[in-house]
C-alpha cells in the first residue's frame, strides 16, 4: 500500500518484501517520497527484496544503506559510519551464512502485539523465494519466548501473535553457537501458563505442523484463542504436488474436520494462490468446491506472480493474467459468504471482545475470542479489556 510521508525524519527504514507483487516498484515509489518530502534524510533498505537484489537497490537514485538479512539487526552501528551523499553503502552476506536469530516483537498503539518466535525455512515450495531471502529455519527458546512475553504482560498488553516464517517449524536453531532442540507444542504449553497475557493467537502454521496435540491443546487452554489460520494454497491435489507442498487435501480436511468437531465455535482462515502455473479450468474448480465444502471461515487469496530462481518458473502452460484475476474475484466472493455465514451462526451469543486501543471517529473497534470483528461506539474505558458481549 502506498502511502504519503506526514512526517519529517533524519532516517528513513523501508523493510521490503519479496512476497508482494512489485515489490521493487513499491520500494521505488517509497524513496521518491522521501526525497521530495527530506532530501536530505538517510534511506535505508532491509528486508527479503534489499538480500535477494541489493546492488538493483543501490541504484536506486536516494537511497544511502542498504541491509540483509544478517545485518539489518545492526542497523544503528552502520548509521554512524555513512553520511547523506557518500555512495550507496551495502552491507550484506551468502543467505547461506545467516544462521542466528534475534528476537523482536512489535510496540506502539495497537492492543495486540506481534512476537516474532521464528525465522528461516527449510521448504522448497515452487512459488516462493523466502528460503533465498531469510536463510535456514531458525528459532528462539521457550524459556526466551516465555521470559519476552511475561515482559509484555508487564507493559500492559491483553493479547499475543505467534508470528515466524514457517511458526509450525520452531524448536530448530542456534542460539549463542549453542543448538536447541524443542518444539511449538512445548511453546504453546508453556505460554499458556503465561500470567498477566489473556490472549494468545497462532498467526499462520503449515497443516503437516498442526499436529492433533496442538489442536486438542488449544481446544481446552486458558489463553490460546480459538482461531487457527492454516495455508492450502490449492485444493488440487496435483497442484499441491507441482507446487511441492508437503501434504495433500486430504490431510488438510482432516485438520479442519478435527478443528470443528472440538471446537464448532473456531475462527479458520486459509491462504490460496490462484493461477500457478498448470492449472486447469478443472483444477481451479476442485479448489473452489473443496474450499466450499469446507468448515472455514475467510481466505486470503494471492494472485500467482513469476518470481526469479523459483522452480516454477520451469512449469508450463502459464495461466493468463486475466484468468489469474478471474478465478481471485471468484475466491474473493467465496470468502465473504464465508465470513457472513460464520458470523451468522454466533450472531446472539456471548463472546469475549478485547477491544482496540486505537478508534476510528466515534467508533472502538474489537475482536472476539474467535476473530469476529466488532465495531461500538466509542467509550475510552473499554480501551484494551477484554469484555463479555453479545455478538
Amino acid at each position: 500500500m502506498k502511502k504519503d510521508f506526514d512526517e519529517i525524519a533524519d532516517v528513513y527504514v523501508i523493510n521490503t518484501c519479496s512476497v508482494t507483487e512489485n515489490a521493487d516498484k513499491e520500494c521505488r515509489y517509497l524513496v521518491r517520497s522521501i526525497q521530495r518530502k527530506a532530501p536530505e534524510a538517510l534511506v535505508v533498505i532491509t528486508g527479503c527484496y534489499a538480500q535477494l537484489k541489493p546492488k538493483e537497490i543501490a541504484e536506486i537514485p536516494g537511497v544511502d544503506l542498504v541491509l540483509g538479512a544478517a545485518e539489518k539487526f545492526n542497523i544503528s552501528q552502520h548509521l554512524k559510519e555513512i553520511s547523506k551523499g557518500d555512495s550507496t553503502k551495502i552491507c550484506s552476506c551468502e543467505i547461506e551464512d545467516v544462521n542466528t536469530f534475534t528476537a523482536s516483537y512489535s510496540a506502539g498503539d495497537r492492543t495486540r502485539t506481534f512476537l516474532k518466535v521464528q525465522d528461516g525455512c527449510d521448504y522448497s515450495c515452487a512459488f516462493c523465494t523466502i528460503p533465498m531471502a531469510r536463510g535456514k529455519s531458525r528459532s528462539d527458546t521457550v524459556e526466551s519466548v516465555v521470559r519476552n512475553a511475561e515482559q509484555l504482560a508487564t507493559e500492559g498488553v491483553k493479547e499475543i501473535v505467534l508470528t515466524g516464517v514457517n511458526l509450525g517449524d520452531f524448536g530448530k536453531g542456534y542460539i549463542a553457537q549453542k543448538k536447541h532442540e524443542e518444539n511449538f507444542f512445548d511453546l504453546v504449553k508453556s505460554l499458556d501458563e503465561v500470567e498477566g497475557i489473556e490472549r494468545f493467537r497462532i498467526s499462520s502454521i503449515e497443516p503437516n505442523l498442526l499436529t492433533n496435540d496442538i489442536i486438542e491443546f488449544v481446544s481446552n487452554s486458558k489463553r490460546f484463542m480459538p482461531h487457527f489460520h492454516i495455508p492450502l494454497q490449492s485444493g488440487s491435489n496435483k497442484i499441491l504436488g507441482l507446487m511441492k507442498r508437503r501434504y495433500k487435501r486430504e490431510l488438510y480436511a482432516e485438520r479442519v474436520g478435527l478443528i470443528k468437531t472440538l471446537m464448532p465455535h473456531c475462527c479458520i482462515g486459509v491462504d490460496v494462490i490462484v493461477g500457478f502455473p498448470g492449472e486447469t479450468d478443472e483444477d481451479f474448480k476442485e479448489t473452489f468446491d473443496f474450499l466450499h465444502s469446507l468448515d472455514i471461515s475467510y481466505l486470503h487469496v494471492f494472485t500467482y506472480s513469476e518470481r526469479p530462481n523459483t522452480a516454477a518458473l520451469e512449469i508450463k502452460p502459464i495461466v493468463p493474467i486475466e484468468i489469474r484475476n478471474e478465478r481471485n474475484k471468484l475466491l474473493r466472493n467465496l470468502s465473504y459468504q464465508k465470513m457472513q455465514f460464520f458470523t451468522q451462526q454466533h450472531i446472539g451469543e456471548t463472546r469475549k471482545v478485547l477491544f482496540e486501543i486505537q478508534s476510528k471517529g466515534n467508533m472502538i473497534e474489537g475482536y472476539s475470542d474467535n476473530y469476529i470483528k466488532i465495531t461500538a461506539p466509542l467509550k475510552k474505558e473499554w480501551a484494551n479489556k477484554v469484555m463479555d458481549w453479545v455478538i
